[in-house]
């Protein structure tokens, strides 16, 4: 009987070997959902390093995150990082010229602005002889904008960069079938009636079905929500353990913005509209309502649902990142220290949205701390069911050991520390942006709330993650 059921186990698909292992200790985090006030820490060791630059976080912005097909529509992703540039300018008062560089972030890109970041520049002011560029990462295309920056200022390159990030979900590029692309290039080629005519004869009804941008990873075929109902059936989340966390986060964050502790929202006059002033995804409901809810992608048994999940949102959000030796110069007094961070990548079948397990550990070993230093945690949340798969995996022995190559789990973040302001479930998740979001928020607790050291961690499409320190800046 003992080897039949380990013969089983070794040829069980590696999700459905986690099932086993995991519906044995189910996650019930419902006593847990109430964010406690973070105690008040002594201060510990710095994370500076000899003869390597500080860098540091001297402000950062965001225009209103809001639900796609609402105020921002008639936009252009330009605008969006533009005002959140501007908004930058305003509460800083940094002088343009001292700008050496400027980098964002974004996911679907509007054709006609592919170096977005160039043209947000030019359209809030910045010179022309300001160098911009423009990164894709998917969900963590701000946090390569941000990093990209750290590197270049730690280079000597640069002594004041700007980072950002925008999408605007509610207007993406449909392209016309291949077929049709094809024949409308072949005509603009075409030299005489006669040839124009040929190819026009070959038209037929099906080239005008047109492509929408992907919603599948490219490489499995298979839909982020898709994946996300399969993690959390493999590490025995339940539907009614994510609706709690989905509550969770829309409370909390309807509690900061009725306190004003979403100090990193600025205001955004659009164009021929009203003027925008806080995110308008933020609904706190109740678990009956979201059990009314139907699976949103596995039909009929999922456990993924819209209320669980992330929303499509258009946002943009700047940060101001200087040497700190420029911004003492320059009068400013910095939020936060920007410390160690990693990249990683992983299957992007089974553990697409595992980056927080497979990052965390490694930017705490890089930068000699341990979970229990860790004082602000800022996780990107996809779904309920994308955090409450990681709180597991990072509290697992046997997945470290299986899964990871080491020799003891990581352990998972308390409750009372993490996204205590809400999270991407509430505040909405413009991919290219969430990043600067991020780390804003961690920066802005550890002031709040007294912390030294925050962990900023998200997964991203293809399999990837990122994670970084943040250190409170001495008060």
């Amino acid at each position: 009987m003992t080897s039949i059921l380990t013969y089983t186990l070794k040829n069980l698909p590696s999700t459905s070997k986690w099932a086993l292992r995991f519906s044995l200790r189910p996650l019930s985090c419902s006593s847990q959902l109430r964010a406690a006030p973070a105690a008040q820490t002594k201060s510990k060791k710095t994370l500076a390093k000899p003869n390597i630059r500080n860098i540091v976080v001297v402000e950062g912005v965001r225009i209103p995150f809001l639900q796609s097909g609402t105020s921002y529509k008639e936009l252009m992703p330009h605008d969006l990082a533009r005002a959140a540039l501007l908004g930058l300018l305003h509460r800083t008062s940094v002088p343009k010229d001292v700008v050496d560089y400027i980098i964002f972030g974004t996911v679907i890109q509007e054709v006609k602005t592919s170096n977005v970041a160039r043209e947000a520049a030019l359209g809030a002011g910045f010179s022309d002889k300001t160098p911009a560029h423009t990164v894709t990462m998917a969900c963590i295309s701000a946090n390569q904008a941000m990093t990209t920056g750290v590197g270049l200022i730690a280079s000597g390159q640069c002594d004041v960069v700007v980072a950002g990030g925008v999408e605007l979900m509610s207007d993406v590029p449909i392209r016309h079938s291949r077929k049709m692309r094809k024949m409308l290039l072949d005509l603009n080629k075409a030299k005489t009636l006669g040839q124009r005519l040929s190819l026009i004869s070959k038209f037929r009804l099906n080239f005008l079905s047109p492509e929408l941008p992907a919603v599948a990873e490219f490489s499995t075929s298979e839909t982020m929500g898709h994946s996300a109902d399969r993690l959390a059936a493999a590490f025995a989340v339940s539907r009614l353990d994510q609706d709690e966390y989905a509550l969770r986060s829309h409370s909390l964050a309807k509690k900061a913005q009725d306190e004003g502790l979403l100090s990193d929202v600025v205001p955004f006059k659009v164009p021929g509209k009203d003027t925008v002033t806080k995110d308008n995804g933020i609904r706190p409901s109740s678990l009956e309502q979201m059990a009314k809810l139907k699976p949103a992608f596995i039909k009929p048994y999922g456990t993924v649902t819209a209320a669980n999940s992330s929303f499509l949102t258009d946002g943009a959000s700047a940060m101001l990142i200087m040497a700190e030796e420029k911004a003492l110069a320059m009068g400013y007094k910095p939020k936060a220290y920007l410390r160690d961070f990693v990249y990683v990548s992983q299957d992007p079948k089974d553990q697409l949205l595992l980056g927080p397990t497979y990052a965390t550990p490694k930017v705490l070993e890089r930068a000699g701390l341990t979970m229990t230093d860790i004082d602000a945690f800022e996780f990107h949340e996809a779904f309920s069911g994308q955090i409450l798969a990681n709180f597991k995996a990072m509290d697992s022995d046997w997945f470290a050991q299986n899964y990871m190559g080491r020799k003891t789990k990581v352990g998972s973040p308390p409750l009372e520390k993490f996204n205590n302001w809400g999270g991407s479930l509430s505040l909405g998740h413009p991919f290219g942006a969430t990043g600067c979001r991020l780390v804003m928020a961690a920066a802005n607790r550890l002031r709040k709330e007294g912390g030294q050291y925050g962990l900023v961690a998200a997964c991203a499409a293809g399999g990837q993650g990122h994670a970084m320190i943040v250190e409170a800046y001495p008060k």
